[in-house]
């Protein structure tokens, strides 16, 4: 007999394990509450343009080819991607600028021209033991169920010997960064991968550094934005029978003695399931928001546990000043008072760090002319559920972000009909109970990795995937996460 399961959240985790259940054999009904798949991978409307408005880097391309290869398809064949020959364009107020490859030597060319000598070699050393941390714990943790903290131990004594002794968590990634580096623009920037996982680099642990190497193995524009990706996991996932069903929200998880058992819709109709995922923030289950059968499946999320939420804006502008790629990053000066401000004082300072994709550029080369679309990005607490961003904040907050890439040499011109800005608070009304947060919980901490709900929840029947459970946020961590409670359902289930 066809086993069934259901997906809540057609997010990059529930689109992976969509693709793998299915193509197992298992009748899949996937629920999203919006009215298309991906999750955090979406666009913005902006006049009469479409911007992506989420995640825009990818990288780790094997994830993907693995995840169709498994289904029976080539993953080139179904989404077009043009490798970035620069992993980023960098630029600080004091009007420096430093880009960087994949190409080591020629981006310790560069380092040495933007610093001096001493600091490339300290950057030569940092991809070395980002290598080996990465090597270490790809399928020693990233790509396997949660071990625990001795397990993971046992493992890479196993593979890496004494060179193991190089995954040294209890030390931060800012403090680390020291032994690398002297120039305090470099601790910024390789600091700033930290946010890739939610976290501040004063808190996160030092084995984040692996985030840099992964970048160097590639960074791909996506033809059609992160938007299609998501489009073409999920048809993947129906070429093997798997129903997605849009615009449909599912208020509650039924539990029948102690294991989860189906689902009920906001249209009131009640469904069975032999495994139910959940690709949402976990938080939503331990604060009641699936009804009260699930809120015992996994431990709650304190507020000052939660991972950065951010302040965007989709702008569709005419630029100068500056020749933006298609990842560029502008830097102010006091990096530590940015994250001291967000996990403190629950404020976002003045001189903000900012993201800029700039979506119509690969390689340097811009395709359209006129105006270019433009995702702006700085951090910002997650307290989209304390409190809301009035209007004169967001406009203040803007100023303070295009003052800051102005005194880097960018000029962007727009009008207000061309800007779309979104907020913690609206984060949070778009993923419930993450309080605006868009990577879960905070990786601070040297255990801060062993904290994450793994893809089993407490409740037996009931599993877990998304950027809020094991192995992590970020869209290929996300996709592994739902191969991985894939997977365990198989085994579960056999």
């Amino acid at each position: 007999m066809t086993k069934r399961a259901i997906i809540v959240g057609a997010g990059a985790g529930g689109l992976s394990a969509a693709v793998d259940l299915a193509t197992a054999g298992w009748k899949v009904d996937v629920f999203e509450s919006n009215g298309e798949p991906g999750g955090k991978m979406h666009q913005r409307q902006v006049g009469d343009v479409g911007i992506d408005g989420g995640p825009t880097v990818f990288t780790m391309h094997w994830v993907f080819d693995e995840l169709f290869k498994r289904a029976g398809a080539v993953f080139d064949d179904r989404v077009r991607l043009t490798e970035s020959r620069r992993l980023a364009r960098h630029a600080w107020t004091d009007g420096s600028h430093l880009d960087l490859f994949h190409d080591i030597d020629q981006s310790a060319n560069a380092i040495a021209d933007f610093s001096d000598e001493g600091n490339a070699q300290g950057y030569r050393r940092f991809c070395d033991d980002g290598e080996l941390v990465h090597n270490l714990l790809r399928d020693n943790f990233m790509a396997t169920s949660q071990p625990s903290p001795l397990r993971l131990g046992y493992r890479l004594l196993r593979d890496g010997g004494l060179k193991s002794l190089a995954v040294a968590p209890h030390q931060s990634l800012w403090s680390a960064l020291g032994n690398y580096f002297s120039d305090p623009r470099l601790k910024q920037l390789y600091g700033r991968y930290a946010t890739y996982v939610g976290s501040s680099p004063l808190s996160t642990p030092s084995t984040l550094m692996l985030i840099a190497h992964v970048e160097r193995q590639g960074v791909w524009c996506v033809d059609g934005g992160m938007r299609a990706l998501a489009h073409a996991i999920a048809d993947l996932a129906m070429e093997h029978g798997a129903q997605f069903h849009y615009q449909s929200t599912v208020r509650k998880i039924n539990c029948t003695n102690g294991r989860a058992t189906g689902v009920t819709l906001a249209s009131g109709e009640t469904l069975a399931a032999d495994a139910i995922i959940f690709n949402g923030d976990s938080a939503a289950l331990s604060d009641g928001l699936l009804g009260d059968d699930v809120v015992k499946s996994t431990r709650t999320r304190k507020r000052r546990e939660r991972g950065l939420s951010a302040i965007t804006w989709c702008i569709n502008a005419n630029t100068s000043g500056f020749e933006l790629d298609h990842h560029n990053v502008f830097f102010a000066t006091n990096y530590e008072r940015e994250f001291t401000t967000i996990f403190k004082s629950r404020s976002v300072c003045n001189e903000p760090t900012v993201y800029v994709c700039a979506q119509d550029r690969v390689n340097g080369k811009l395709s359209t002319e006129g105006k270019e679309r433009l995702l702006l990005l700085i951090n910002a607490p997650a307290d989209g559920d304390h409190g809301a961003w009035t209007r004169s904040k967001l406009d203040q907050q803007r100023k303070n972000a295009l003052d800051v890439l102005s005194r880097g040499g960018l000029k962007l011109a727009f009008s207000e009909a061309d800007c779309v800005a979104t907020c913690p608070d609206n984060w949070h009304q778009r993923f419930p109970g993450s309080g605006g947060s868009l990577y879960g919980a905070a990786s601070h901490g040297m255990f801060s990795s062993f904290t994450r709900p793994s893809s089993a929840s407490r409740v037996k029947g009931l599993y877990l995937a998304g950027g809020s459970a094991h192995p992590g946020p970020g869209v290929p961590m996300a996709t592994l996460s739902g191969s991985i409670a894939a997977q365990r359902i198989q085994q579960d289930a056999a």
